[in-house]
């Protein structure tokens, strides 16, 4: 598609480099995925809404079905923390983390806490590089062998933060077994939820192989089209939501995803009619996404179809690249566009007013892209009246005071929910600093002026 090898660029990125410097996004190579074949049970038990709402965007997910943002609670001292002195700091907690025959549980847990928001307020790949080789396997024992739901949530959080901070091409053969093992294993559903995000951010980041991406996606496609049920969790709408969500952040690694669009599309389809709300949305934000990558930049002996022409030369108009349809998502598509209508304009008792506002933005949202794949999220239709052309994507997302950056395509929509979903308040921070996440979503930004 767009994009080039973002993982080999990530991976090679030795030293933070300025932002302009860096190269674009890119995707590995797709092989052929085996099918699963989807159900036809939506979630249906009702969850706590666990979106993040930023006002302009979903963010799918939490970490656990307690809030990660309860667990990650900064310590007092972190609160003023003096500027310099993070670094000595995290080097006595890597020392803490490391000696556990010493470490109560309480120590564990407040050692894992302090440090997954250290890694997220700073860019701290110097400072775990050289001490890797004794931290993974520590915090991998919380993984594997935590006592109590907190100690594994949190070391799945640390886990993904390093892998994150410091990408490796070897590292996820080391954690994907202990990963895997706590989301089909673990005794609360909370570590099922976070292991399903670490996997997700280990696949992405750790140097899994083409064929593995897709094997990874398969698992998450079971879990949504079982409804949890394959990992032991039925009708659990926040696992289901979870392997929506870090489905569609890996989908946008495969370059051609045909293969596997019939039987995700199935299942997405059937989680539309979730009488959960979180849920709906994930699905619909994947179907969004789906249609998007069936449109690629046409080559010079590419024939448009009438429809594709006519949109070519407004495309052409705007100095932008000329797309064309290579597959067909969803044959039904009459019956799709009808359903998405109706939750465009959902209005059971049973929402809030806030999911029933969530549900009427994301999907007049997918009912736009569905009908023409190349309108992004927030796709305005109104015309400008200096160009005569529709306003486009009016997506903006604040990123503190340094401006605001457009999110006009789904798949960039999905990486920024993944890693808002990791780093939280720490975002601005590692896009500015840290190469793999600048490289995962090269958006330049607006700058804000007063």
């Amino acid at each position: 598609m767009r994009e080039r090898n973002l993982r080999k660029q990530a991976l090679e990125s030795s030293k933070t480099v300025s932002r302009k410097a860096r190269s674009t996004v890119g995707t590995p190579t797709s092989s052929r995925a085996n099918s699963v074949t989807p159900s036809r049970n939506g979630s249906r038990v009702p969850s706590a809404d666990v979106s993040d709402d930023d006002g302009d965007f979903s963010d799918g997910t939490q970490w656990s079905t307690n809030s990660i943002d309860e667990l990650l609670l900064a310590p007092p001292e972190l609160e003023n923390e003096e500027p310099g002195t993070w670094i000595a700091d995290i080097g006595d907690l890597i020392n803490e983390i490391c000696d556990r025959k010493r470490s109560s549980v309480q120590g564990r847990e407040e050692a894992l806490n302090v440090f997954s928001v250290m890694m997220m307020r700073h860019y701290a790949k110097n400072e775990i590089a050289s001490r890797m080789d004794d931290l993974l396997p520590a915090i991998l024992k919380s993984v594997k062998a935590g006592q109590t739901e907190k100690e594994t949530v949190l070391g799945l959080k640390a886990l993904a933060l390093m892998i994150v901070s410091d990408p490796s091409d070897t590292v996820y053969d080391t954690v994907s077994g202990p990963i895997k093992l706590s989301i089909t294993d673990a005794q609360h559903p909370g570590a099922k939820i976070a292991a399903i995000h670490a996997l997700s951010l280990a696949t992405f980041y750790g140097g899994a192989s083409d064929e593995e991406i897709l094997n990874v996606m398969e698992f998450f496609l079971e879990i949504i089209t079982t409804d949890g049920e394959a990992v032991e969790e039925a009708d659990n709408a926040e696992i289901v939501t979870a392997a929506l969500v870090e489905w569609s952040f890996l989908a946008t690694l495969v370059e051609d995803v045909q293969d596997v669009t019939e039987e995700a599309m199935d299942a997405f389809v059937d989680q539309l009619e979730s009488s959960n709300a979180t849920v709906q949305i994930a699905a619909g934000e994947n179907i969004a996404l789906l249609f998007e990558k069936s449109h690629t930049e046409a080559e010079s002996d590419d024939e448009l179809s009438s429809e594709d022409e006519a949109e070519a030369a407004s495309r052409n108009e705007r100095n932008e690249p000329r797309f064309v349809k290579r597959y067909t998502v969803y044959r039904q598509q009459h019956l799709l566009e009808k359903t998405l209508e109706e939750l465009a304009r959902a209005s059971s008792k049973r929402l809030s007013k806030k999911d029933r506002k969530n549900l009427h933005l994301t999907f007049k949202d997918v009912l736009l892209t569905v009908e023409k794949p190349t309108r992004g999220p927030r796709w305005s239709t109104a015309i400008d009246d200096e160009t005569g052309r529709e306003y486009g994507s009016r997506l903006k997302i604040s990123v503190s005071d340094h401006g605001r950056m457009t999110i006009d395509e789904w798949w960039k929509l999905h990486r920024l929910n993944g890693l808002k979903r990791l780093l939280q308040s720490g975002f601005l921070v590692h896009y500015d600093q840290n190469p793999a996440v600048y490289e995962s979503l090269p958006v330049e930004y607006e700058q804000m002026h007063d």
